[in-house]
Protein backbone atom coordinates (compact mmCIF):
# COMPACT_ATOMS: atom_id res chain seq x y z
CA UNK A 1 0.00 0.00 0.00
CA UNK A 2 1.56 3.41 -1.15
CA UNK A 3 1.71 5.85 2.19
CA UNK A 4 0.07 8.63 2.52
CA UNK A 5 2.95 10.85 1.66
CA UNK A 6 3.79 9.68 -1.74
CA UNK A 7 -0.33 10.54 -3.04
CA UNK A 8 0.38 14.17 -2.11
CA UNK A 9 1.68 16.09 -5.04
CA UNK A 10 5.23 17.84 -4.41
CA UNK A 11 3.28 21.41 -4.61
CA UNK A 12 1.34 20.44 -1.67
CA UNK A 13 4.14 19.36 0.40
CA UNK A 14 5.55 22.82 0.17
CA UNK A 15 2.11 23.97 0.94
CA UNK A 16 2.28 22.43 4.32
CA UNK A 17 5.96 23.31 5.26
CA UNK A 18 4.83 26.82 4.93
CA UNK A 19 1.79 26.67 6.89
CA UNK A 20 3.51 24.76 9.19
CA UNK A 21 6.62 27.69 9.69
CA UNK A 22 3.79 30.16 10.04
CA UNK A 23 2.22 29.17 12.94
CA UNK A 24 5.45 28.31 14.63
CA UNK A 25 6.25 31.84 13.98
CA UNK A 26 3.25 32.61 15.01
CA UNK A 27 3.26 30.63 18.77
CA UNK A 28 6.92 32.33 19.32
CA UNK A 29 5.73 35.57 18.56
CA UNK A 30 3.18 35.56 20.61
CA UNK A 31 4.87 33.73 22.88
CA UNK A 32 7.48 36.40 23.17
CA UNK A 33 5.21 38.96 23.15
CA UNK A 34 3.86 37.31 26.71
CA UNK A 35 7.64 36.85 27.95
CA UNK A 36 8.35 40.73 27.53
CA UNK A 37 4.73 42.14 28.62
CA UNK A 38 5.03 44.62 25.26
CA UNK A 39 2.36 44.46 22.30
CA UNK A 40 3.81 42.60 19.33
CA UNK A 41 3.16 45.61 16.95
CA UNK A 42 4.64 48.68 17.83
CA UNK A 43 3.06 52.59 16.82
CA UNK A 44 3.26 53.64 13.65
CA UNK A 45 2.19 56.64 11.86
CA UNK A 46 -0.06 55.43 9.35
CA UNK A 47 -0.95 52.48 11.07
CA UNK A 48 -3.50 51.83 13.23
CA UNK A 49 -3.02 52.93 16.85
CA UNK A 50 -2.18 50.05 19.20
CA UNK A 51 -5.96 49.24 21.10
CA UNK A 52 -5.56 48.95 25.03
CA UNK A 53 -7.76 48.73 28.14
CA UNK A 54 -7.04 50.81 31.12
CA UNK A 55 -8.91 51.81 34.03
CA UNK A 56 -9.63 55.88 34.70
CA UNK A 57 -8.87 57.35 38.00
CA UNK A 58 -12.95 57.10 38.81
CA UNK A 59 -12.33 53.35 38.27
CA UNK A 60 -14.10 52.92 35.01
CA UNK A 61 -12.54 50.79 32.50
CA UNK A 62 -12.10 52.23 28.86
CA UNK A 63 -10.73 51.01 25.83
CA UNK A 64 -9.46 52.68 22.81
CA UNK A 65 -12.58 51.21 21.01
CA UNK A 66 -14.83 53.27 22.95
CA UNK A 67 -13.55 56.10 20.96
CA UNK A 68 -14.06 54.89 17.49
CA UNK A 69 -14.58 57.29 14.98
CA UNK A 70 -13.56 60.68 17.15
CA UNK A 71 -10.03 62.21 17.29
CA UNK A 72 -7.52 61.23 20.30
CA UNK A 73 -5.19 62.63 22.04
CA UNK A 74 -2.96 60.77 24.20
CA UNK A 75 -0.62 62.62 26.68
CA UNK A 76 1.58 61.10 29.01
CA UNK A 77 2.10 63.11 31.84
CA UNK A 78 4.29 62.63 35.49
CA UNK A 79 2.87 65.69 37.41
CA UNK A 80 6.57 65.69 39.88
CA UNK A 81 8.43 66.19 36.45
CA UNK A 82 9.43 70.05 35.85
CA UNK A 83 9.00 69.43 32.17
CA UNK A 84 4.84 68.82 32.83
CA UNK A 85 5.53 71.32 35.36
CA UNK A 86 6.43 73.74 32.49
CA UNK A 87 2.99 73.30 30.57
CA UNK A 88 0.69 72.92 33.92
CA UNK A 89 2.16 75.49 35.52
CA UNK A 90 2.07 78.25 32.15
CA UNK A 91 -1.59 76.76 31.42
CA UNK A 92 -0.12 75.68 28.04
CA UNK A 93 -1.08 71.64 28.84
CA UNK A 94 -5.02 73.28 30.22
CA UNK A 95 -5.43 75.47 26.92
CA UNK A 96 -4.80 72.64 24.77
CA UNK A 97 -7.10 70.35 26.62
CA UNK A 98 -9.84 73.36 26.79
CA UNK A 99 -9.57 74.04 22.79
CA UNK A 100 -9.45 70.34 21.57
CA UNK A 101 -12.52 69.62 23.66
CA UNK A 102 -14.53 72.62 22.12
CA UNK A 103 -13.61 70.62 18.89
CA UNK A 104 -14.69 67.27 19.94
CA UNK A 105 -11.77 66.13 20.70
CA UNK A 106 -11.10 63.03 23.28
CA UNK A 107 -8.45 64.14 25.51
CA UNK A 108 -6.79 61.02 27.33
CA UNK A 109 -4.54 61.69 30.03
CA UNK A 110 -2.46 58.76 30.93
CA UNK A 111 -0.05 58.16 34.01
CA UNK A 112 1.89 55.31 33.57
CA UNK A 113 4.43 55.60 36.64
CA UNK A 114 5.03 52.32 38.43
CA UNK A 115 4.19 51.52 42.18
CA UNK A 116 7.49 53.40 43.76
CA UNK A 117 8.78 55.54 41.03
CA UNK A 118 8.27 59.53 40.52
CA UNK A 119 4.34 60.55 39.44
CA UNK A 120 2.92 57.11 40.15
CA UNK A 121 -0.56 58.04 41.90
CA UNK A 122 -3.71 56.31 42.43
CA UNK A 123 -7.33 57.14 41.15
CA UNK A 124 -8.03 60.15 44.09
CA UNK A 125 -4.77 61.31 44.44
CA UNK A 126 -4.87 61.76 40.49
CA UNK A 127 -7.84 63.80 40.21
CA UNK A 128 -7.27 66.26 43.01
CA UNK A 129 -3.90 66.79 41.23
CA UNK A 130 -5.47 67.60 38.12
CA UNK A 131 -8.33 69.45 39.92
CA UNK A 132 -5.81 71.88 41.44
CA UNK A 133 -4.41 72.12 37.96
CA UNK A 134 -7.61 73.24 36.32
CA UNK A 135 -7.10 70.46 33.47
CA UNK A 136 -9.18 69.01 31.38
CA UNK A 137 -8.63 66.02 30.02
CA UNK A 138 -11.99 64.04 28.82
CA UNK A 139 -10.24 60.72 31.01
CA UNK A 140 -7.16 60.04 32.86
CA UNK A 141 -6.14 56.30 32.53
CA UNK A 142 -3.78 54.58 35.27
CA UNK A 143 -1.33 52.63 33.57
CA UNK A 144 0.87 51.58 36.72
CA UNK A 145 1.70 48.12 34.82
CA UNK A 146 3.09 50.19 31.69
CA UNK A 147 1.28 47.97 29.06
CA UNK A 148 -0.40 51.22 27.33
CA UNK A 149 3.00 52.99 27.43
CA UNK A 150 5.23 50.07 26.46
CA UNK A 151 2.64 49.70 23.09
CA UNK A 152 3.29 53.01 22.34
CA UNK A 153 6.27 53.26 23.01
CA UNK A 154 5.89 56.56 25.28
CA UNK A 155 9.54 57.47 26.35
CA UNK A 156 8.87 60.72 27.95
CA UNK A 157 6.33 63.22 29.90
CA UNK A 158 5.01 65.23 28.16
CA UNK A 159 4.84 62.40 25.17
CA UNK A 160 1.67 63.33 23.08
CA UNK A 161 0.13 61.58 20.60
CA UNK A 162 -2.79 62.08 17.84
CA UNK A 163 -5.20 59.16 16.39
CA UNK A 164 -7.31 60.46 13.70
CA UNK A 165 -11.07 59.52 13.10
CA UNK A 166 -10.26 56.15 11.46
CA UNK A 167 -8.44 54.93 13.79
CA UNK A 168 -4.77 55.43 12.68
CA UNK A 169 -1.91 56.91 14.58
CA UNK A 170 -1.50 60.47 13.17
CA UNK A 171 0.88 62.32 15.23
CA UNK A 172 4.04 61.34 17.77
CA UNK A 173 6.08 63.06 19.01
CA UNK A 174 7.20 66.75 21.64
CA UNK A 175 4.20 68.86 22.44
CA UNK A 176 6.39 71.70 20.50
CA UNK A 177 9.36 72.41 19.34
CA UNK A 178 11.60 73.93 22.33
CA UNK A 179 12.74 71.03 24.64
CA UNK A 180 13.56 72.73 27.65
CA UNK A 181 12.05 73.61 31.75
CA UNK A 182 11.33 77.48 31.22
CA UNK A 183 7.93 78.72 30.53
CA UNK A 184 9.10 81.51 29.21
CA UNK A 185 10.04 79.17 25.87
CA UNK A 186 5.97 78.82 25.71
CA UNK A 187 6.10 81.84 23.41
CA UNK A 188 6.74 81.68 20.01
CA UNK A 189 7.04 77.73 19.99
CA UNK A 190 5.87 75.56 17.37
CA UNK A 191 3.07 73.79 19.18
CA UNK A 192 3.16 70.54 17.34
CA UNK A 193 -0.02 69.09 18.83
CA UNK A 194 -2.11 72.22 17.71
CA UNK A 195 -0.69 71.55 14.75
CA UNK A 196 -1.39 68.57 13.95
CA UNK A 197 -4.89 68.89 15.40
CA UNK A 198 -5.81 71.94 12.92
CA UNK A 199 -4.67 69.62 9.91
CA UNK A 200 -6.96 66.93 11.31
CA UNK A 201 -9.78 69.64 11.48
CA UNK A 202 -9.09 70.27 8.25
CA UNK A 203 -8.90 67.12 6.34
CA UNK A 204 -4.93 67.47 5.10
CA UNK A 205 -2.34 65.50 5.86
CA UNK A 206 -0.96 66.36 9.12
CA UNK A 207 2.51 68.53 7.73
CA UNK A 208 5.10 66.93 10.70
CA UNK A 209 3.51 63.46 11.69
CA UNK A 210 7.03 62.58 14.11
CA UNK A 211 8.82 64.79 16.03
CA UNK A 212 11.11 64.49 18.61
CA UNK A 213 9.36 63.86 22.14
CA UNK A 214 11.25 65.47 25.32
CA UNK A 215 10.57 65.51 28.93
CA UNK A 216 11.62 63.16 31.86
CA UNK A 217 11.77 59.30 30.88
CA UNK A 218 8.62 57.74 31.67
CA UNK A 219 8.97 55.71 35.00
CA UNK A 220 8.18 52.12 34.08
CA UNK A 221 8.58 48.88 36.56
CA UNK A 222 11.74 47.89 36.33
Amino acid sequence: MMSRNTLMPPQCHAVARRLAFTLLLAAATIAGSAWTGQAVAAAAIGEPAPPFTAKTAGGETRSLADYAGKVVVLEWTNHDCPYVRKHYGSGNMQALQKDAAGDGVVWLTVISSAPGEQGYVQGEEAKRIAGDAGARPSEILLDPDGTVGRAYGAKTTPHMYVIGRDGRLVYMGGIDDRPTTDPDDIKGATNHVAAALADVAADRPVASPSTRPYGCSVKYRS
